[in-house]
């Protein structure tokens, strides 16, 4: 049988159990079995990640998989822990307390932005659990050292971190690819008459707004902007409680 997750979560830790039962070395490890799961989640989705799609793709039994991980959910925190971790640099010390904290947490909800980006399935996992391991510890300490210099009490500064990634995960959700991207763009000319036609006088805020928004962005909507615009007022946000 596996370890309990807890000790999955630290398997490279000295201190960790081994595990498993002896007998002949195994073909592949734990650390093998989460990176194959990566690679397929990155490839095909978080739905491609199934027991018996690794077994094939490693040549190996799903009985042996089993041996690894207990169970898919579990996969999936270690999964979330091991993409965490290769987001957090080595440790290099907190920052100063005279360093830009705007700067720094510009590159912090940047760095998370990218992350999500090159892992999207990270959305789609919400298990508390994978605060237990190395990888999010790691990136949670350099995360708060960013914040560090706005001189908060530990709770807030938890909160303001909280909050930070929360617009982040909101905007990667908006920058992704849309199904039916440029279709609207492209079917505008015969559908706007026809919308303006069905509205007539009514909700003349969101018409006149919503003109000259998608005058501005050559669209309904350009999460770029949004991006950018809701940066901005995170840090903002983030200003107004210093002490």
């Amino acid at each position: 049988m596996p370890r309990e997750l807890i000790d999955l979560l630290w398997r490279d830790h000295p201190d960790a159990p081994s595990g498993g039962a002896r007998g002949p070395r195994a073909r592949i490890s734990t650390g093998s079995v989460v990176e194959a799961a990566i690679r397929l989640a990155d490839a095909d989705g978080l739905g491609a990640v199934t027991i018996r799609r690794l077994a094939a793709d490693l040549g190996v039994s799903t009985m042996s998989i089993y041996t690894h991980v207990n169970t898919r959910d579990d996969l999936l925190v270690l999964m979330a822990d091991v993409a965490h971790g290769s987001a957090a640099p080595a440790p290099e010390g907190g920052a100063s307390p005279s360093a830009d904290w705007r700067e720094q947490v510009r590159l912090l909800a940047e760095a998370n932005l990218d992350l999500l980006r090159r892992h999207p399935w990270l959305l789609e996992i919400a298990d508390d659990r994978s605060a237990l391991g190395p990888g999010t510890i790691a990136k949670y300490d350099h995360e708060l050292a960013a914040l560090a210099p706005l001189g908060l009490d530990d709770v807030a500064t938890d909160a303001a971190l909280t909050f930070v990634l929360d617009f982040v995960r909101a905007s990667a959700r908006a920058l992704r690819p849309q199904p039916h991207a440029g279709e609207l763009a492209a079917s505008w000319p015969q559908w706007g008459p026809r919308l303006a036609g069905y509205l007539g006088d009514d909700f003349p805020l969101a018409q006149r707004v919503g003109a000259a928004a998608g005058e501005a962005m050559g669209g309904v909507g350009e999460p770029s902007l949004a991006w950018s615009f809701g940066l901005a007022r995170v840090l903002d946000g983030l200003a107004a409680l210093r002490p």
